[in-house]
This record gives C-alpha cells, sequence and structure tokens, in this order.
C-alpha cells in the first residue's frame, strides 16, 4: 500500500469507527515512518496539534512504547494502553514493516473509552483496520 492509500484507509475505517461508537473515538491520529536509525517521521497527521505534534510525539508516546518492549509485533498487530491521558497516545498499530500508525483521544483514556457500551460494536472498524493493512502493508 502506498501513502496515500493508507491515509485513505484509515480515514475510512476511524470514520467507521466513530459510526460505529456513536462519537468520537480517536480525535487525533498519525503515520509514522521509521528510517534506518530507528527515527519517526510523521508521514501524515490529523488532528488537534498539527503545530506541536512531531516535537511532542516521542514524550507522548512513552507508555506505548514500555508496552511494545514486551512484545513483537508482525504487520496488523496493534498495542493498547488503557490509562494514557490527555496528549499521551492510546494506541499503535503496525502498518507496515517500518510504519505505525498511532491514535489518540485528548480528551479521555482507553478506559473510559472502553467503558461505553458501544465500544463492542465499534472494535469490528479498528480489526478491520488491522486486517487491511496485514493484508496490503505499508512499503
Amino acid at each position: 500500500m502506498n501513502l496515500t492509500d493508507a491515509t485513505e484507509t484509515i480515514r475510512k475505517q476511524l470514520g467507521r469507527l466513530n459510526e460505529l461508537y456513536g462519537s468520537v473515538v480517536f480525535d487525533e491520529w498519525a503515520l509514522l515512518v521509521l528510517n534506518a536509525e530507528g527515527e519517526a517521521k510523521v508521514a501524515s497527521y490529523e488532528g488537534p496539534r498539527a503545530d506541536s505534534f512531531a516535537g511532542e510525539v516521542v514524550a507522548d508516546a512513552q507508555a506505548l512504547r514500555e508496552a511494545g518492549a514486551r512484545k513483537t509485533y508482525a504487520v496488523g498487530d496493534f498495542e493498547f494502553v488503557h490509562d494514557a491521558a490527555d496528549a499521551h497516545l492510546d494506541v499503535f498499530l503496525r502498518v507496515g514493516p517500518a510504519a505505525y500508525l498511532v491514535c489518540n483521544h485528548t480528551g479521555d483514556t482507553m478506559e473510559k473509552v472502553r467503558a461505553n457500551a458501544c465500544w463492542r460494536r465499534a472494535q469490528v472498524a479498528w480489526f478491520d483496520l488491522a486486517e487491511a493493512f496485514r493484508a496490503n502493508p505499508l512499503g
């Protein structure tokens, strides 16, 4: 999958996630591509922190990096941090060999999002997004 197709796939599935949930689940997301040194570059971003996100992503992803350090992730695998608040990122999805989608709800934690009964039915859109990249990784 190329960057344009990946971005459109993300927009479509996150829109579907919101519809199934009944409100916005993630009010920001970014597509991060790693260089040969493992440093992340923001390839695409949507959300309220367009001017500051790139400079804050390393700190905001700390809990996700800690959770991810304990496992090996294939394309299509993901990790949630249930108690990340404010600007701290809630989830990553490996979308390519050197690319990750990170998402966040800047006003709530995943714990609060998951407390809504609609989360159960909305998860199908998240799984479909993961499967789309598993079948056709960003490369």
